[in-house]
């Protein structure tokens, strides 16, 4: 099955270090962050869950709980926090999903129906396993990213997608590239010049489909 943007995530029980639950009832009315990791103990996402740590305060301060996926099993993600805090220099506190029999994978389209793990496997048999996804409280895709093996991901880049979604899903608004909070936001274009007045106050039209406005509230 393939999983796009605004589908509703599968309703998976999923075993993790921190316990068995579903993914619904994990993500109760929050936002989630979801990624995933091909292997435990391998460098670039040691990295990663280490920078994932560090950002606790960022993921509550905007009501966003974060959960890993990696294709190993439990005690192995136990093991492993240890590297990760170490290297990160914040406790992981978030679970991490046992996905050693690659449901999640597959579901999340990951990984084709067909996959399996080889006997002495290396994270090249898992290499698609490197993605993000930003799920909103009505458990719906809201963003996807996919990130080779090499390249370490910018978790800075995930907080400011966060946030776009959340104002953009409050204020019925669009954002530029590179914004950030505080900046202008775009009137969408099924918003007529009238309708955009009445709602947003004046607006700068760089374009006649551009239409710049502050950020209501």
């Amino acid at each position: 099955m393939s999983l796009r943007i605004n589908d509703t995530i599968p309703d998976l029980t999923v075993e993790t270090d921190l316990g068995t639950f579903s993914l619904h009832d994990w993500i109760g009315d929050r936002w989630a962050i979801l990624f995933s990791h091909p292997k435990d103990f391998t460098p670039v996402c040691t990295t990663e869950f280490g920078a994932v740590a560090r950002l606790a305060e960022e993921w509550e301060k905007r009501g966003a709980k974060v959960i890993g996926v990696s294709v190993d099993g439990v005690e192995d993600h136990r093991k492993w926090k240890a590297d990760i805090e170490k290297v990160g220099r914040a406790a992981p506190t978030f679970p991490i999903i046992a996905d050693d029999g690659l449901e999640v994978s597959k579901a999340f389209d990951m990984l084709p129906a067909e996959a399996y793990l080889p006997d002495g496997r290396t994270p090249a048999d898992s290499a698609t396993v490197r993605s993000v996804f930003i799920i909103g409280p009505d458990k719906q895709v809201k963003l996807m990213m996919t990130y080779p093996m090499t390249v370490g991901r910018n978790f800075a880049e995930v907080l400011r997608a966060l946030d776009a979604l959340q104002t953009t899903a409050k204020h019925g608004v669009a954002t530029p590239a590179d914004w950030t909070i505080g900046q202008d936001v775009i009137v969408p274009p099924s918003v007529d010049d009238a309708a955009a007045r009445e709602k947003f106050g004046d607006f700068d039209a760089d374009l006649p489909y551009l239409r710049r406005v502050k950020l209501p509230g």
